[in-house]
């Protein structure tokens, strides 16, 4: 030190010293834990990369499962159909008497066996469309139409189940509801299963179908019926494969439970989706929203008509 209290020149070259020694252990550190952090960071990568190789192989594992899985569907709904039809042929002609009188017991038991048939045969034909739909086979043909002509043709088709029935089935006027560009089988398909499903679990009162336009390009079809209705709990899962509720009214009228999930597939191949509102007791309302226009060349040709043919299927008509 001087006189005057300040280090001198040897002393303040040791600070220096001392402090350059101490930023260079600091930097050493810093350095050794950048190190660390990088050959960790390194690690994690590897860990990333491997593991997404993992899912690609699970990915194409799942794939061919899915495939594999939609042909097994496939080939055997085809085979199905051939002695399906022969059995409810055969019930008919029994049942029709062509080839001699049935007791009334015989009646009763070919009945039976045609019934199981048609059930079958449903369950059959709503795999087949499960499988088309998961394998990406199903195309989308679009084209223009009037929402009136389609809730004429479904009104048409249900009319004769509806003979003597204590269930009323009630289409509402479409106000301010464009003409639709979409698949109208496809359509036609989702609101027949929903109809279908009303009138199933609606021991009587009433089944209304409607439609609405938001105004931004979406419109919502409702079918609402006064029947047991459904659970909350239970709601969740009703769109899933195979998927059927737990009750008396559902155990006696039986199904495939492929309905509902077949339908949630189809709207969204046609842009929208589906969805359920219900409370026991009170009644349900299934739901469809999809986009009035599907994307892309819509034509604009004048509106084709249609009617409901044998099979239930909806045709154009010329």
């Amino acid at each position: 030190m001087t006189s005057r209290g300040t280090p001198s020149a040897e002393e303040a070259g040791q600070s220096a010293e001392v402090l350059c020694a101490e930023l260079r252990r600091s930097i050493s550190a810093h350095e050794a834990t950048i190190e660390a952090l990088g050959a960790e960071l390194a690690e994690t990568n590897r860990g990333v990369v491997a593991l997404y190789a993992e899912l690609d192989d699970r990915a194409e594992q799942l794939r061919l499962a899915t495939e594999l899985k939609s042909r097994f569907l496939s080939y055997m709904s085809h085979e199905f159909r051939t002695p399906l039809g022969a059995i409810t042929s055969l019930c008919r002609i029994l049942l029709d008497q062509m080839d001699g009188p049935l007791t009334e017991e015989q009646q009763r038991q070919v009945g039976f066996v045609n019934d199981s048939a048609v059930e079958l045969s449903a369950m059959v034909n709503d795999l087949l469309d499960l499988a088309k739909v998961d394998a990406g086979r199903v195309t989308i043909s679009p084209e223009w139409f009037e929402m009136v002509d389609l809730f004429s043709a479904l009104r048409g088709m249900f009319r004769p189940i509806l003979d003597g029935s204590s269930v009323a089935l009630v289409f509402e006027e479409l106000d301010n509801v464009p003409r639709l560009y979409t698949d109208h089988k496809k359509l036609s398909q989702i609101l027949r299963n929903f109809v279908s499903n009303a009138l199933k679990f609606t021991p009587e009162g009433k089944v209304c179908v409607s439609a609405s336009h938001d105004g931004a390009g979406l419109i919502t079809f409702s079918v609402t019926d006064t029947g047991i209705g459904i659970s909350a709990e239970n709601q969740a899962a009703l769109f899933n494969d195979f998927v059927q509720i737990d009750s008396p009214l559902q155990k006696r009228l039986k199904g495939t439970g492929l309905g509902l999930a077949l339908c949630r597939r189809l709207g969204q191949l046609l842009g929208g989706d589906v969805g359920v509102e219900s409370e026991p007791g009170v009644g349900s309302r299934f739901f469809l929203t999809i986009p009035v226009s599907l994307p892309g060349p819509g034509s604009t040709d004048t509106p084709r008509h249609f009617a409901i043919a044998a099979e239930g299927a909806i045709d154009a008509s010329q």
